[in-house]
């Protein structure tokens, strides 16, 4: 259900940036999603349907980008990249890690017409 918080983050967003340009309709949004963050695609886009309807963002296309999560070794002091889930350190094998990347969710543009 935070899927519906975070969408109507969204389209604050996109509303006030939309305003400030001038803009009549607003055309796509890009979004970034790190895999470590809970927020399903299709549930935005299920909200987005429903609260952007009435508004300049209605048919707006969302735009996906999912950004791998990142992980750094407490032991080893190395940095990778998560392959799955509960994967220990690919080098040393100890699983006292430290996530230093993967959960961002954030707007990354939006695209407008005047």
């Amino acid at each position: 259900m935070h899927e519906l918080a975070v969408t109507e983050s969204v389209l604050d967003i996109a509303l006030r940036h939309a305003g400030q340009a001038n803009a009549s309709r607003v055309t796509d949004i890009y979004l970034v999603i790190g895999r470590f963050s809970s927020i399903v695609d299709d549930s935005v886009q299920f909200y987005w349907d429903m609260i952007a309807e009435n508004t300049i963002c209605q048919h707006a296309t969302l735009h996906f980008k999912r950004v791998p999560g990142r992980m750094k070794c407490l032991e080893c002091e190395k940095e990778f990249e998560v392959q799955q889930s509960l994967d220990p350190c690919p080098y040393c094998g100890s699983f006292h890690l430290n996530i230093i990347g993967g959960e961002e969710f954030y707007v990354e543009s939006i695209i407008v017409e005047k």
